[in-house]
C-alpha cells in the first residue's frame, strides 16, 4: 500500500511535520513502507535478511501480539497457504498459538541485546534513527545490530 507524502529534506533527512516551502528541497516518501523494506530496497539488507524480518513480522501479526485499546472481535485474516503446509489441520486458535511459539523462538534465537532493536524495527515499525535514540545508542549503530539479529532469525526460520 503506497501512501505518498512530501517532506522537507533537511541535513538529518526528511522532516516529519509540514512540507517543503519556498525554495527548500523536498522529497516524496512512502509512509506505507516498512523500515526493513526501506533498508532492503536501498541495498542495506540482503534478500535472506529481509525474508527473515518478514517471517518474524508475519508471526507477530498472526499471533496478534500488537497492543489493542479495546477488545478485538474481528478474526485475523491471514492466508494459510496450501493444504500441504504444516498448519493445514490446525484451528485458527492453534495457528495463533503456533505463530506465538515461532515468534518467541525467533526472538530468543536473536539473543539478549539484539531482540530490542529487532522488535522495534521489524514488529513495531520504528525507523532505525528512532530506535537508536530510544535505546540510547550512537547514530548509525542500529543497522549493524539489526543485521546481526536478522542473521540469527534467518537461521531460526531456516532461510537460505
Amino acid at each position: 500500500m503506497r501512501k505518498l507524502a512530501e517532506r522537507e529534506l533537511t541535513s538529518e533527512g526528511p522532516k516529519r511535520a509540514g512540507g517543503a516551502k519556498g525554495g527548500r528541497r523536498s522529497v516524496t516518501v512512502n509512509l506505507g513502507e516498512s523500515p526493513i523494506a526501506w533498508l532492503h530496497s536501498r541495498g542495506h539488507l540482503t534478500d535472506r535478511l529481509f525474508d527473515a524480518g518478514e517471517a518474524l513480522r508475519s508471526d507477530y501479526e498472526r499471533a496478534q501480539l500488537s497492543p489493542n485499546v479495546t477488545m478485538r472481535w474481528d478474526p485475523v485474516r491471514v492466508k494459510t497457504g496450501n493444504r500441504g503446509s504444516a498448519e493445514a489441520g490446525l484451528s485458527p486458535s492453534e495457528r495463533q498459538v503456533a505463530a506465538k511459539m515461532r515468534f518467541d523462538g525467533a526472538i530468543a534465537q536473536a539473543g539478549k541485546g539484539l531482540d530490542d532493536v529487532l522488535w522495534r524495527v521489524v514488529c513495531a515499525g520504528e525507523g532505525l534513527p528512532q530506535a537508536e535514540k530510544a535505546l540510547g545508542w550512537p547514530a548509525r549503530s542500529g543497522k549493524l545490530v539489526l543485521q546481526l539479529a536478522l542473521e540469527r532469525v534467518a537461521d531460526f526460520y531456516r532461510i537460505r
